[in-house]
């Protein structure tokens, strides 16, 4: 079940009565439970940007053994192994592992920078007997392949492929599932918020009563247990003999949520040229410079084409900002072929990028009428800092490395007159 709404003061207890009656102070608890606040912003932010919740648990988080670093895998902090070159670059999906992975396990950091990770997790094994949280920021998830059942301190969340899950800040958390792949955004910056409409009004992009929390679930399970924790770049672990999963009640704005993408309120142009991608902007992570974002979370839905005298696919460009894109399902339209679901591309700052050359011809010669633009899901973490591609990210066989040739038939068609 789920409490409807984006950035709300929620209130969810699994058992009747378990929170402080209003006005009452909250560490007066029922139930022999503990009360600790988790606060996801410091104590003397604006009131409009803080983020805290209260949680009424059976175990303070304090109850664990002492962390001892463990192996990292294919998970990076620093982002300086390899130079970084301008030239563009694309990925094919990553191959699902023979031998068996949890989430964690299944984790694959593609590249980064200060404001954000990004990796992509391939894995084939539920997490049952060890927990997993992040200190270093936030996660988006975006399911690319299988379903997730991600149950953290707050409640369950479910998330599925046209679906994303943002897990906060230092949120406890297992994961559930099948065989799942998908691509993660590790936000360093302020947590990811709604952008701002402008002109377009009230409505419109994503709307906040499409955005879904967990009420409240809980765990009360013993056993021998391990507790990882992503802290500083490096992972850790201790062991832990509870659940930590044990939050019978809660109230706050801190806590986790998916969003259907297929809810986003495409707008596009019905005269003429294209408007800027950052209408497709589904979540912004903003910094201290206005209109320059630590990271956007844009989307490429279905949805109609029926701009007159335009070229229909994104045209050619170079820009500030960096840009990883990956595919959710379906085609995108400015690639004829190479770019597939699981797969990805990077275009860092001023590294031209557009469509393909066999792209471009066909979108010549086509013919300018309304067009729906199906099945198709696209996405791109977007980034003000270059993103630095990890040693794996550059070595490993899914880089594709004749992608700059797809431009190479793109002809001379100039004319004086």
């Amino acid at each position: 079940m789920y409490q409807s709404g984006f950035n709300n003061e929620f209130a969810t207890e699994a058992l009747p009565g378990v929170l402080p009656a209003r006005g009452n102070s909250p560490q007066r608890v029922k139930h022999g439970l503990y009360a600790e606040q988790f606060s996801g912003s410091p104590f003397t932010a604006p009131r409009h940007m803080q983020k805290r919740s209260w949680l009424y648990r059976i175990r303070p988080s304090v109850l664990h053994e002492p962390f001892a670093a463990i192996n990292p895998k294919l998970v990076r902090g620093s982002f300086d192994e390899v130079p970084t070159p301008p030239t563009q670059l694309r990925w094919d999906p990553m191959p699902m592992p023979d031998d068996a992975r949890d989430f964690v396990d299944g984790l694959i950091t593609i590249g980064g920078n200060a404001g954000i990770a990004i990796h992509i997790y391939a894995a084939n094994r539920a997490m049952s007997d060890r927990f997993f949280y992040d200190a270093d920021g936030e996660l988006l998830i975006v399911p690319e392949r299988g379903a997730l059942v991600i149950k953290t301190e707050l409640g369950v969340v479910e998330a599925k492929p046209g679906e994303i899950a943002v897990i906060p800040r230092g949120t406890k958390f297992r994961v559930e599932l099948d065989e799942a792949r998908g691509y993660v955004c590790e936000n360093f910056g302020l947590p990811f918020r709604l952008p701002d409409l402008g002109p377009i009004g009230s409505n419109g992009l994503a709307n906040p009563r499409d955005f879904l929390t967990p009420v409240a679930a809980y765990e009360d399970r013993e056993g021998d247990f391990a507790l990882v924790a992503k802290f500083g770049g490096r992972l850790w672990s201790a062991r832990i003999d509870h659940s930590p999963l044990d939050v019978v009640a809660w109230h706050g704005n801190y806590a986790p949520y998916k969003y259907d993408l297929a809810n986003f309120n495409a707008i596009n142009t019905v005269s003429f040229d294209h408007p800027d991608p950052s209408i497709f902007t589904v979540l912004t992570s903003p910094s201290e410079i206005a209109g320059t974002a630590n990271c956007d979370f844009v989307i490429f839905p279905p949805r109609w084409m029926v701009a007159e005298d335009t070229f229909r696919p994104p045209y050619f460009h170079r820009n500030v900002m960096n840009e990883y894109m990956g595919l959710v399902f379906g085609a995108y339209d400015a690639k004829a072929e190479g770019f597939v679901p699981g797969g990805a591309s990077l275009h860092n700052c001023m590294s031209g990028h557009g469509p393909d050359a066999p792209t471009f011809d066909a979108a010549s010669a086509a013919k300018l009428e309304p067009r729906y633009l199906g099945d198709t899901l696209a996405f791109m973490f977007e980034s003000r800092f270059i993103i630095h591609p990890t040693r794996f990210a550059m070595e490993t066989p899914a880089l594709q490395r004749d992608y700059w040739k797809c431009w190479q038939g793109l002809q001379k068609n100039f004319r004086s007159e």
